[in-house]
């Protein structure tokens, strides 16, 4: 099955879905039905009622029951006026809205009505167009299924009966159009495969996916918390967890520094006039948190970072002799999302960013940008990230208000970029039409996990626009004032974000060299030569800089590695009398860690310590004990 097959097979089970829900609730409100990432979701208005998990299974009982009667889905068209008819008659205001907005002048932009109209089925051609389009459409399209009909678009399978296999999963509150002035609704969300195969496969990753969801093991590995005196989407990081962002941190700065970046540090916030220059103000102006001074100057906390590092370059007269001049830095910005949207690490309202900017010569772009994939390419496998596909980001030509600069410049860029990929993957990349950055292309690497999911992990991205914003240039060979380009890379991104998805990536099982405990040494009893022996050897590992922690209470050896084991400690080290008296150790490997048929052996205390030090500097994946 394609994906179009595939999207029509969900499409059509949203409209099941409503079709369930007009049987169960005949007074129901319906908004909108798209098509989702591996399913569906359709909002309705049911008023006092609330569904809840426990409604799913006579929702789903009626939804089969429509799927076994295989209706056809038959098209329809009716002039819009009769579409407004139709729909107040059946007493739908969501659905008079939607049809309101495309007869009144004016009242709504095409941004507005992309994501509401995503699903219920206007054609095409009027999605998103402004008033004068919108007078030459006469007429909107319906499907029937059964005793059900409902404005849309298509596409739907040839009738019920060819929708495979789906579930309903949760249920959540969704304000009409994103607005929080507008009625809530409640979003029924839903998944569907082609074979109930694809089905359980999926819902047994989600099963796993909950082991390993990064709010639970962040708690149980105690690396960050929240705090509701703090506010929600900041979190704060225990002395554990700032130990494991560091070290990510430090190993991509490392690879950078080798590339021949120079750190930089810039403030947290910045007059409103940065951002009005490089579009930044018009394009997050609702994102942004603002400050206003006691003399009436209005600033902002800084949503990004790359006007700042404009204005370092910009401090003096560059030749071309100095290019490419690379600036790095890890810092933070903040973004006002909305509460609703916040979720764990995954989205959140201070932001850590390993950022990067290189400014250079159009002509030097292809060299850089290669250099930056190779520090990816190396900092990911490293991880477990083994293989990524490549996705070329670019503008979509038929929203052009979405972008700044020049149509010549988009198409010169992309082409620039999908040369580059082509040259070190050929033609086995994807196409992401609107993905773009507002000032300029990208290439996105995305990445499975450890459980098949995928995820857009680092970018680098091309900019032309604020180059000549800010009137970024060098002088050249010939004395002249040359524009350049800027590349733009962040290799974690959101630091955030990438350790929501790492933590799930590894279930807490980091590699030895990150890991914020790598060694832990459990006395088997309080005698003064085993508390002596036990000491030393902390004393030992710290000196090679390896993390140790002691375990010396009063709990007993099996509770002792019982609780290493839920830390996810690499090595654990039992200590008794036995190793006091032959200054031997047996260490305990972490099973992932461990050589496939090794078995445990005796070290000398010197020899365990210096492997262990290798590992941790050579960033091993596998032990050598």
């Amino acid at each position: 099955m394609n994906n179009e097959q595939l999207y029509a097979m969900r499409h059509s089970l949203a409209h099941i879905t409503a079709h369930a829900v007009q049987n169960l609730w005949p007074d129901a409100k319906f908004g909108v039905g798209p098509v989702i990432e591996n399913g569906f979701y359709y909002d309705i208005d049911l008023g006092d009622t609330k569904v809840s998990d426990a409604d799913f299974k006579k929702i789903e009982k009626e939804m089969r029951r429509i799927v076994s009667n295989d209706y056809p889905f038959e098209r329809t068209e009716k002039p819009i006026q009769e579409a407004l008819i139709w729909a107040k008659e059946r007493q739908q205001p969501y659905k008079v809205e939607l049809l309101n907005d495309l007869m009144r002048e004016g009242t709504t932009l095409a941004s507005e009505l992309d994501s509401a109209m995503m699903g219920i089925g206007l054609p095409a051609g009027i999605i998103g167009v402004t008033r004068p389009e919108v007078q030459s459409v006469v007429d909107v399209s319906f499907y029937t299924n059964g005793d059900f009909t409902d404005l849309c678009r298509g596409p739907h399978v040839e009738s019920t009966g060819k929708v495979g296999a789906f579930k309903l999963m949760r249920v959540a509150g969704a304000y009409w159009r994103g607005k929080e002035s507008n009625p809530q609704m409640q979003r029924l969300y839903g998944v569907a495969f082609e074979t109930q195969q694809q089905l359980d496969d999926y819902l047994a990753m989600l099963e796993e996916a909950k082991k390993r969801d990064h709010r639970k093991l962040g708690q149980e590995l105690d690396l960050f918390v929240f705090s509701d005196l703090v506010g929600a989407g900041l979190p704060l990081w225990t002395p554990r967890g700032t130990t494991l962002k560091n070290e990510l941190d430090n190993y991509v700065q490392e690879l950078r520094d080798e590339m021949g970046f120079s750190e930089v540090s810039i403030p947290h916030i910045t007059r409103k006039d940065l951002y009005e220059r490089s579009g930044h103000w018009n394009k997050f102006s609702d994102e942004l948190f603002r400050i206003t001074t006691r003399e009436g100057h209005e600033f902002a906390m800084k949503p990004m970072n790359c006007p700042h590092h404009t204005q370092l370059y910009a401090s003096r007269q560059r030749s071309y002799r100095d290019l490419p001049i690379r600036y790095r830095e890890t810092t933070m910005v903040y973004r006002d999302e909305q509460t609703g949207e916040l979720g764990g690490l995954s989205r959140v309202r201070g932001i850590t960013q390993d950022d990067a900017h290189i400014f250079c010569r159009a002509g030097q772009v292809e060299d850089e940008a290669k250099k930056l994939w190779n520090v990816i390419e190396t900092f990911y496998g490293s991880l477990g990230f083994e293989k990524f596909r490549i996705r070329l980001s670019t503008h979509d030509p038929k929203n052009k208000e979405a972008y700044t600069g020049a149509e010549e410049h988009w198409n010169s860029t992309e082409s620039q970029l999908a040369s580059i990929i082509r040259e070190k993957i050929g033609d086995e990349f994807t196409m992401g039409v609107g993905e773009a950055a507002f000032y300029g292309p990208k290439i996105d690497f995305m990445a499975r996990d450890a459980i098949g999911r995928e995820h857009q992990l680092a970018t680098i991205q091309l900019d032309f626009n604020q180059p000549e914003g800010f009137d970024l240039t060098c002088r050249s060979e010939s004395g002249d004032n040359e524009r350049i380009v800027m590349l733009h890379c962040a290799v974690m991104g959101s630091h955030e974000r990438f350790l929501s998805v790492f933590i799930e990536h590894t279930a807490g099982r980091f590699p030895l060299w990150c890991a914020p405990e790598q060694v832990r040494i459990i006395s088997v009893n309080q005698e003064e030569p085993t508390i002596r022996f036990v000491e030393d050897l902390a004393s030992r590992a710290k000196s090679l800089g390896i993390r140790v922690v002691v375990d010396n209470n009063n709990d007993s050896v099996g509770k002792k590695i019982r609780n290493s084991e839920k830390m996810k400690v690499p090595y654990t080290l039992v200590v008794g009398s036995k190793e006091v008296l032959e200054g031997r150790v047996t260490p305990r490997v972490r099973a992932d860690l461990a050589v496939e048929g090794r078995e445990e052996s005796s070290y000398a205390i010197d020899q365990f310590m210096t492997s262990v030090a290798n590992e941790v500097r050579g960033r091993v994946s596998k032990s050598s004990l």
